[in-house]
């Protein structure tokens, strides 16, 4: 009997005491399937009939060992899956007499039982034919355990549910700036020091300082997992068919690690450094000695290695860096990010392992066994593809999954944003690439970033049921979308969770999008021409020119297409022209606040009209006091009174403190 197998000997007696799903609520939903006529019942004893081995040892129970009778007239049979097209494809038949399961190897074996799982009843083993196989080989989830430190029962409780659901990789992001999680032996200070902050809340921690602190003192909060934790970890997910796959953040978001050993930075100052510095031989040295450690206890072949958001302030004034960019030949600083991420491609590829990077990562000189997780444009997936890697989509827009998932009103703080999960099962991963490079995509992943999420309970409540969208559209894929029907299965599964001890966002309670966003509205701008004094920015341009006069209102998000972003200063500037001399009694602007994506509400607002679009009166000039409380909201500034024009300047200045000014609609009455 296998090491997988125990685990679900032990889940099947369990769940013939349960009613958890009806068969007509699979999810994720198989490729193929019929639903047949009664139920397979286990409870007179079965007959097994294995024709494969070891593989098939592990849909085998404790229910049917206990009660295997060779006479029995009910019979369970294992066979192998001829021309299988995934290692995890399979095909499953149910009877009321018989079962048959085929599968080509293990993987296949597990996801039919998963399948299983979601039919079994009270009553026994839904009646049906199934043939089924995964849309994607990477159906993964992210754990940031940096920001919010999170028990080892949670991640095995997460990974319970992960099974449940197909997903087959769980990624945990297991250093950045507000904590190292994991033991290294060789540098002690990672883990009595650089674990180990002034704040059990990120926020609190990064308003106060970024302190690090000794373990054991005064105020000291965080943690790590000891290396004998993450083996237990590895072969309890791999049990339940699922690879952890560990995140070792370089070169930047390492400031814990730089504050530990400061030597490892270009000015060798603690607390001054974001990124190591490629131009120094110990870098190197420093990244290989972890990354050994890191592959003795995961025996993943993927290893992340983060790559994203290096800020390389120090690199173009670092004596090493110049020393090391002439060396290579090189004029910027980019290139010695691509060097050091590709030296560590080749160093796992010596030890047999693939690195995997976020989008920044794409470069010319990574080995062609590279795995890019993109997160930002389509168009970086084209330009990975084109590189010859593989490529798993984990866009922002759809997979974020700290961004609120209803009305921010009515929810606990999050990361800005709104991805609520008919948005999630919208998602089909790239949708505006050529066939051949879509059909190269390897898979999706959803992210939990924990920055606003200092709870298990909380962490769940973002998860779910969004990841089961997610789910769905990593083993089924997107050839066909219906959310009613899918909401349906969904809601079942939230319930279901629940029973499980999870929990989820309560589905059935969703409001759903901002009110504005659903009802045009008109008023006598709705058309009219619109300069641009400051341009509006390249990546946040909405409908363009008329975006302001549509007559349409944006949502709860700022990249929903109908927000215009702003940034830099004196951003917004814009002159409407109504086409003729017009009686107006109000200007109004509703601007947005957002403080993770750094959106604030502008510090001063002013309206002026003119006749003839050359000498403009000022008619409401007003300064605001600009805070950074991370809440989403909306405000509308507005100027009221009465006057005649043609011609209405709109201006606002960005925060006392930067950042963005994103507008949806100027209303003029």
């Amino acid at each position: 009997m296998t090491k997988k197998s125990n685990y679900l000997l032990s889940l099947f007696g369990a769940l013939l005491l349960s009613s958890p799903i009806q068969a007509q609520n699979l999810l994720p939903k198989p490729q193929q399937v019929t639903m047949g006529k009664g139920v397979f019942k286990t409870s007179d004893g079965v007959k097994v009939e294995n024709q494969v081995g070891a593989d098939a040892e592990n849909v085998y129970t404790k229910a049917w060992n206990a009660k295997v009778n060779d006479a029995a007239k009910r019979v369970v049979k294992f066979t192998k899956l001829a021309n299988a097209s995934s290692p995890e494809a399979y095909k499953l038949h149910v009877a009321p007499d018989a079962i048959e399961i085929s599968a080509a190897s293990s993987e296949g074996f597990l996801r039919a039982w998963q399948t299983m799982e979601q039919l079994t009843t009270k009553k026994g083993i839904a009646c049906c034919d199934i043939v089924d196989a995964p849309a994607y080989k990477w159906r993964g989830l992210m754990l940031d355990v940096s920001r919010h430190f999170f028990p080892i029962s949670f991640l095995k409780k997460q990974i319970d549910v992960m099974s449940e659901y197909k997903f087959n990789r769980l990624h945990i992001h297991l250093t950045d700036a507000a904590g190292w999680r994991i033991e290294i032996k060789r540098y002690p200070r990672l883990n009595n020091f650089a674990a180990w902050r002034s704040g059990k809340l990120w926020k609190d921690w990064n308003a106060n300082g970024n302190k690090y602190l000794e373990q054991g003192s005064e105020g000291a909060e965080g943690g790590y997992y000891t290396q004998d934790e993450l083996r237990d970890l590895v072969k309890y997910a791999a049990e339940r068919g699922i690879t952890i796959v560990p995140e070792i953040e370089m070169p930047g978001h390492s400031e814990e690690v730089l504050t530990a050993y400061p030597e490892l930075s270009c000015t060798h100052e603690p607390y001054k450094q974001a990124d190591f510095c490629p131009g120094n031989i110990g870098t190197y040295d420093f990244l290989e000695n972890v990354l050994k450690e890191v592959m003795d206890i995961f025996p993943s072949h993927y290893i992340h290695v983060g790559g994203d958001e290096a800020a390389k302030k120090s690199w173009g004034s670092c004596a090493l860096c110049q020393k090391k960019m002439k060396e290579l030949g090189i004029d910027n600083v980019d290139g010695l990010q691509a060097h050091l991420i590709s030296h560590m491609g080749k160093f796992l590829n010596e030890h047999g392992r693939q690195l995997v990077g976020w989008d920044e990562v794409i470069a010319g000189n990574l080995s062609k066994n590279t795995t890019v997780m993109v997160w930002r444009g389509t168009e970086l997936a084209h330009e990975a593809i084109k590189h010859g890697y593989d490529v798993v989509m984990s866009p922002g827009a759809y997979c974020y999954f700290d961004m609120y998932q209803d009305a921010p009103g009515t929810q606990p703080v999050a990361n800005g944003g709104f991805i609520p999960t008919e948005k999630v099962y919208s998602y089909v991963p790239g949708s505006d690439l050529p066939e051949a490079e879509r059909n190269m995509i390897t898979g999706v992943q959803a992210n939990l970033w924990t920055e606003h999420i200092p709870t298990p309970e909380y962490a769940e409540y973002m998860l779910y049921p969004r990841a089961l969208a997610l789910a769905e559209i990593g083993w089924n894929g997107t050839k066909t979308k219906n959310y009613p029907e899918f909401k349906t299965r969904a809601l079942a599964q939230v319930e279901h969770l629940k029973a499980e001890g999870v929990n989820p966002f309560e589905l059935k309670k969703e409001i759903g999008e901002r009110k504005e966003k659903m009802m045009p509205v008109q008023h006598k701008a709705v058309g009219a021409k619109v300069t641009y004094n400051h341009a509006y920015n390249r990546y946040y341009p909405a409908a363009g020119e008329q975006t302001l006069v549509d007559g349409n209102m944006g949502g709860w998000a700022h990249g929903d297409g109908r927000w215009q972003g702003f940034i830099g200063k004196d951003c917004f500037d814009v002159t409407i022209d109504l086409g003729n001399s017009t009686k107006i009694s109000s200007v109004g602007t509703d601007f947005m606040q957002s403080s993770g994506p750094e959106i604030f509400y502008p510090s001063q607002y002013t309206v002026s009209v003119s006749e003839d679009g050359k000498n403009f009166t000022q008619v409401f000039d007003k300064k605001y006091e600009s805070s950074k409380e991370p809440i989403l909201n909306f405000k509308t500034l507005t100027w009221k009174g009465n006057k005649t024009a043609r011609y209405i300047r709109v201006q606002a200045k960005p925060s006392s403190f930067g950042g963005w000014l994103f507008v949806d609609e100027i209303i003029v009455k």
